[in-house]
């Protein structure tokens, strides 16, 4: 498997213009494509999206850690291999990584990949500006908005009030999409 952070730099290098989030801009945020010094970053923000998954499991602190590294290295080198043109992009606020918004744009629908936010970033209308600005992005070039919500993830009441439909169910996984409103 080739050195994940050698495939996040070649993908920094990517000259395109990163997507403009003006509500996202509005509470704070940055944007800017990720690199090979932010792997410690993302491994710690994936471990928080799984922290209550593990909980009730009986493994040590130490077996829960690698146990979520190895996924966070697996599912990076599936995003990295499977969606390779995609936008790899970490969300700061003060300077700090708080997140992460990965995006791919298809013939019609903005595909996002993956989307997360540190704990204390969570529950504060980050994520929803984040979202309403894909979906601004996605009404301006007349396509719709695709991502796989988990069945019991909290922000999937997010998801449905700004729109999302559930499409298909993909097992663990409800396919939701979001298409914007027909012109008048």
């Amino acid at each position: 498997m080739p050195d994940p952070g050698h495939t996040i730099l070649a993908a920094a290098k990517d000259a395109r213009p990163l997507p403009v989030l003006p509500r996202a801009t509005a509470r704070g945020l940055v944007l800017r494509r990720m690199n090979a010094d932010d792997l410690s970053f993302l491994s710690d923000l994936y471990a928080s999206t799984r922290v209550g998954e593990l909980a009730p499991l009986p493994w040590s602190a130490e077996e829960k850690r690698a146990f979520l590294e190895q996924q966070f290295r697996a599912q990076h080198a599936h995003y990295m291999q499977h969606y390779p043109d995609a936008d790899w992009l970490v969300i700061e606020r003060d300077g700090q990584p708080v997140g992460r918004l990965y995006l791919e744009r298809w013939p019609s629908e903005i595909r996002i990949i993956d989307i997360a936010l540190m704990p204390d970033a969570r529950g504060a209308g980050l994520g929803q500006a984040v979202l309403e600005d894909v979906q601004a992005l996605a009404a301006r070039e007349e396509l719709g908005v695709g991502i796989h919500v988990e069945h019991n993830n909290p922000a999937m009441r997010l998801y449905l009030r700004l729109g999302f439909s559930k499409r298909e169910d993909k097992g663990v996984y409800h396919l939701m999409r979001w298409d914007a409103p027909a012109p008048a």
